[in-house]
Order: C-alpha cells, then structure tokens, then sequence
C-alpha cells in the first residue's frame, strides 16, 4: 500500500541529495579548463617525465615570483608541501633542478603558457638530439660520435629527458591563472615576511602514469592477461610514413624494382617539446615539410609530362625526434622486401630540415664525410650539389657547403647511412650549431618563423595573405605563393579552414582543431591530426581530379571494369568546397599516388624491448589529468573539527545505547490491557 509513495519519496531525497552534494562541491572547487599535462615516457633503459600519486597531489599554492623566491618552497615556508605556480621567464632548467632536489616541500608545478618567446632561447630538448640512434658510432667514426666535433643544440638543457616524481601541468594564460593568482593574493602571499594565516589556497593536480621503469617492464605487463579485460600501462610511439611517388609504380609487388632509380626527397613530420600537446615545431619541422609539399606541387606537372630518368619519392618521416622512429622503419622494410622499393632501388636521398631563413638568404648542404671517402658516392653528391647550386641561382638565394670534415646534423638521411652508403645532401639554414633558438620547444611557434597577420583579418582573409615566411619559402620552392601561404597558415595558426576542408574527406573532417597543430607523434592506436593534413595535402598538390562516381572513388576505381588503377593509384573522395547557400558540397575524386605505411619501431616488431639498434620509446597510459583549487583549512582547525565530530559520534551512540536500554521505561504509554472491558 505504501510501497510506491515510498519508493517516490526515496528517490526524491537521494535525487535532491545528489544536487545538494555536486553544488557544495562546485562551491569548494574551482577546476582548470585547459590543462596540459608533463607525461611518463618510458625507453629501454630508464623513464622520463612527470606524474602525480594515485590519488593526485595536494600543495598549498605559491605563485614564484623570481628565482629568489625559491627559499619559502625550499626551506623556510611554514606549510609544506607546495604547489609553485611558474611564469614561464622561469621555467628553466635551473629553477626547475632545484624544485626537483626538494621533492618532498614541492608537490608540483604548474607552468603558466607565455604570451612572447623568451629571448635569450629555450631548448628543453638534448644538446645532441638522438646522439645512439644515428650513424656516428664509435664504430663508423669515433671523432664524429656523440657531437664530438659539433654539438648541434647548443641551448639543450635536457629538461625533456629528466624525470620528475610530481606532477608538472602547463596551463593558458587565461581567466583560470587569473583565479589562481587571485587566491594566492587574497590567501596565501606573506606580508613582510610574516606567516599567511588560514583558511590557504591550495591546487591538487591528478596525472597518475600506469606504466614504470623502463619499456621492457610496461610490455611484459601488457602481455600479463589478468582479466577478461586487461588493462595496459603503455604503447609504443607510432605512427605511419606518408610517401608519393613522381610516377607510380605497384604497390602489390614488394621488393626490388629491376630499372628503377628512385630519389628520396625527405622531411619530418614530428617534433615535440617538454609538455604532452603543445608542439608547435615551426621551424624544426613546419618548415622542412611546407617546403617539401611546396616543391612537390610545383614539380608535378613537370614530373607527370617529362619521362625522367630516375622517379622522385617524397617521403615524410613519423617519430624522427624519438630515435628516428620513421625513418628506421622504412629502412627496416627495404632490407626484408617488405616495401615498394629496396635500398638497391635508392639512387639518393635529398632531405630538408630546417629551412626557415630568418632575414637570411644563405641555406646550407651538409653531406657526411665518412661516406664520400668512397669515390662513387663522393662523385654522386657532388653532382647533387651542382644541380642544387644551379637551382639556388636562379632563385635568387645562395647555398654552400660547410667544411669537408663536418658531420651531418640530426637527419633522417642518417638512417640510411647506417644500412649503406648512399649519396645523400641534407638542407638547413645552418652551417654548423642550430640557428633554432627554440629546437623543440612550446616557443619553436608561427611567431618565431614570423608568421603574423594584421590585425583586424578575417580567417578567410589570413589563409591568403602572404607572410613574410611565405615570401622566404617562395623563394626556396618556387611553388605558387598563395599555396605556400596556405600550407603555413594550415600548419601553425588554424588546421580547420576552408582550403583544407575542400580537400579532405568527410570521414575526418569532424577531427581537426581549431588551434596550431600539435607535432607530437603520440601512439600507435590511431592517425595523428599532422599526419591526416599531409596525407590529404599530399595527395592533393600531387595528384589530379579524375572524373568518376564517389562509389567508384571509394572502391579505387575509375570506372566499373576498372580492377588495375588501385595497384598503381590511390584514390579519394574530396569533399568539396560549401557553397554560399549551405547546401550540400560537391566532392570530386582525387588520384594520386600517396601511400602511407606504418611508422612503428622494428624494435617491436622484433619484440627486442631493448634493443640499441632502434627506438624503444613508449609512452604511458593514465586514467585522469586534471587540476583544481580550493581552500584548505589549517591542521588545528582541521583535528578540532575531527575531535568535535568524534565526541559528537561517541555521544549519539552512548545516548542510543542508553535510549535502548530504557526503551520499557521511556516508552510504555501505560495503555489498558485489550481485554478492558467497560
């Protein structure tokens, strides 16, 4: 009879109990927006990065504001542990040591993103960037090994490759760090010296990594099956090569091509820095790949027309800033027949690294003096720089070679040289250390390669205009301004405009940002947003518009009798440009010859998780990155509190006990027996 009235009533009281919990709690938290996390990555012998406990970390807030400030979080701050609040001027290797060397007075740190790129240079990155990965060993030159002649980095602290026991956030300068600023003024900032009284302002930050101590450890726990639903703690770093060919050839027939010699002209496509998703990488890599899908485009109709000799593979290369993830693959794949073409097939390899010019109209052509002591190869890259110089003054600008005996700097073209000798010239716009003042770096951005629009254009209006930047890689590529101007504008200001929209199929036009494109390569699971932007640029600034049904597009074949073409051709249905009226886009079908094959260390493939031959990096998975703030009470408060409500616990339960026991006395209403009669 009652039950339902009941169950309404339960639920009504939980319901409103719900409601009364998530407001208090709204009440006491303030939660950061967009917080970017410091994350563990793991290699075959050690683990690098940052993370919290299971539960998150817990500090009183102190906003750090010079490096002299250190000693309250060091030593003489009365409420340890804390949480430091970093401009980004200092962020530095220096600070951050010393924050590392108290551990237990910091429970972390949080890093507020700049507004302008220092200007002394930052690089968190190694002074010499895959020093065991390359070709300089001990073995094939011990006075070039380990950057002993030069070291090419020379601002790397390595703060990228230390490890940190708490946790390490970057957050916008935005109305959140406006919060936290304001909590540190109004609660914690000492006045004259003396004690900040309570309640205090106080962060937790959650950034607990699954994964620990070296790769070897987290793959053989991934392997452990403990459940029906086994958890990993880690992936291995991966992606895929991109790669188009100047003519096709079958993609079905693996191995060596009999006849074919095949230029591989090469870029990267990943940078990092030392947070998880900012990785700008404008001039170490933004630059090399616009340039390279820049004179791509404008050799197109050159290659298509002309019967060359030899047939041109650009090539973009995943995870290159991780022991050359990408390019070891490829390789990896021609020495076991596993690739369209063979290491036979490689007549060269024309790289280009860091081209942005700075003012300058100088780049250089480094080459590796161990291999050109062979007089074949010598006579090879010789003729490569001759062409290149021929090119270079046409053009307007000016190349050289730096000294006979200088290494090549970090380059793809190094992996090749590990497997053979192979004629080769690598592109920079250094002639021996970085000119990059930012290498790897969240300050290596649109900024520093002086990309900039004035104020008051519409994103229309900045896909199109010509930066300075633009006007420098015209010169270098000699491709149409306005498509450089484009390609730079995709990469470092805003991927999800019109242009890019036009070219890209429906099925990932809902994946990418409206924010410079993040660089970091992340994990083998599925296509980073570089990678989606080069595959479909790629195929577009090489390719040509075939006329055919989408059905037919998407089956890659031009027409209903058509079983060869796929073999040879990839196609793709574009989506089209949006009409003025809204209504629906007219897609076309794109041909090209734009492949892209995995970008995953043959370290494991080959399961050799230590292997000192290829990268081993693996990154590790976590549950929940967040922060928050709220005010934290002092300790004597806090045992008052628990004192009164244990008293308050012990009282109503010796008073129920009491009751209980008094029940006969306490309730008996004294009613006649039923039996009463009248």
């Amino acid at each position: 009879m009652y039950g339902m009235p009941m169950t309404i009533f339960l639920f009504v009281c939980l319901f409103v109990t719900g409601v009364s919990c998530n407001s208090v709690g709204d009440k006491i938290y303030v939660d950061f927006k967009d917080n970017i996390p410091c994350v563990r990555l793991l290699n075959a012998t050690h683990q690098i990065g940052c993370q919290s406990s299971l539960s998150g970390d817990v500090g009183v807030l102190h906003l750090l504001e010079s490096e002299e400030n250190l000693d309250w979080v060091l030593s003489s701050g009365p409420d340890p542990p804390y949480m430091v609040m970093l401009e980004s001027t200092l962020f530095t290797r220096s600070v951050m040591m010393k924050l590392k060397s108290s551990s237990n007075r910091v429970a972390g740190v949080v890093v507020v993103a700049p507004n302008t790129n220092p200007s002394a240079g930052f690089s968190p990155h190694a002074s010499c960037p895959n020093e065991n990965s390359g070709v300089y060993t001990e073995k094939y030159s011990p006075s070039l090994a380990h950057c002993n002649a030069t070291v090419w980095n020379p601002l790397g602290n390595n703060l990228s490759y230390e490890e940190f026991d708490f946790p390490i956030f970057s957050l916008k300068d935005d109305n959140d760090t406006q919060a936290m600023r304001q909590c540190y003024m109004d609660h914690n900032r000492p006045v004259n010296g003396s004690k900040p009284r309570y309640p205090l302002c106080a962060m937790q930050l959650f950034s607990h990594m699954s994964a620990v101590t070296d790769t070897a450890t987290c793959m053989r726990r991934n392997s452990i099956a403990m459940s029906l639903n086994p958890e990993f703690v880690c992936d291995p770093l991966g992606d895929v090569n991109i790669w188009a060919l100047s003519k096709p050839l079958n993609v079905t027939e693996k191995g060596h091509k009999p006849g074919e010699s095949v230029i591989i002209a090469a870029a990267r496509l990943d940078s990092r820095s030392f947070f998880f998703d900012i990785a700008p990488g404008a001039e170490s890599t933004a630059s090399g790949l616009v340039t390279l899908l820049a004179v791509a485009h404008a050799l197109r109709n050159a290659t298509q027309e002309a019967q060359l000799n030899t047939t041109i593979m650009y090539t973009f290369f995943h995870g290159e800033t991780f022991d050359y993830i990408g390019s070891s693959r490829m390789v990896f794949d021609m020495e076991r027949n596993q690739s369209i073409i063979d290491l036979d097939n490689v007549h060269s390899v024309l790289e280009v690294g860091q081209v942005g010019l700075h003012g300058d109209t100088k780049l250089w052509l480094h080459s590796d003096p161990v291999s050109r002591r062979n007089s074949s190869i010598d006579e090879e890259v010789v003729k490569l720089i001759k062409n290149l110089n021929s090119s270079a003054k046409s053009l307007n600008f000016s190349v050289e070679e730096p000294g006979s005996s200088q290494a090549l700097p970090p380059s793809s073209f190094q992996r090749f040289l590990r497997a053979r000798p192979i004629p080769g010239v690598v592109i920079e716009n250094h002639q021996s250390t970085f000119t990059n003042r930012y290498y790897q770096s969240m300050y290596d951005n649109s900024d520093y390669l002086n990309v900039s629009y004035p104020p008051g254009l519409t994103p229309e209006e900045q896909l199109d205009f010509v930066t300075d930047a633009a006007k420098v890689l015209f010169v270098v590529t000699l491709s149409v301004l306005s498509q450089v101007s484009r390609l730079l504008y995709s990469f470092l200001v805003m991927p999800n405009n019109s242009w890019f929209q036009q070219i890209i199929t429906s099925s990932y036009s809902k994946q990418i940002s409206n924010t410079t494109t993040n660089f970091y390569i992340g994990v083998n699971q599925q296509m980073s947003e570089p990678t989606i932007l080069v595959q479909f640029m790629l195929a577009n600034l090489t390719g040509s518009v075939v006329n055919t049904t989408q059905e037919n597009c998407n089956n890659q074949k031009e027409n209903e009798d058509d079983k060869e073409t796929k073999h040879l051709y990839y196609y793709v249905w574009a989506q089209g440009a949006a009409p003025p009226n809204g209504t629906e886009r007219e897609g076309f079908c794109v041909r090209s010859t734009c492949r892209t094959t995995k970008a995953v260390s043959p370290a494991f493939e080959l399961e050799e998780y230590t292997s000192s031959n290829y990268s081993t990096w693996t990154e590790s998975r976590w549950k929940s990155i967040k922060g928050r703030i709220f005010l934290v009470a002092s300790h004597d408060l806090e045992m008052l509190t628990l004192g009164v409500g244990v008293g308050v616990l012990l009282t109503s339960l010796l008073l129920t006990f009491f009751i209980s026991s008094k029940a006969d006395i306490l309730f008996n209403s004294g009613r006649e027996p039923t039996n009463a009669t009248y």
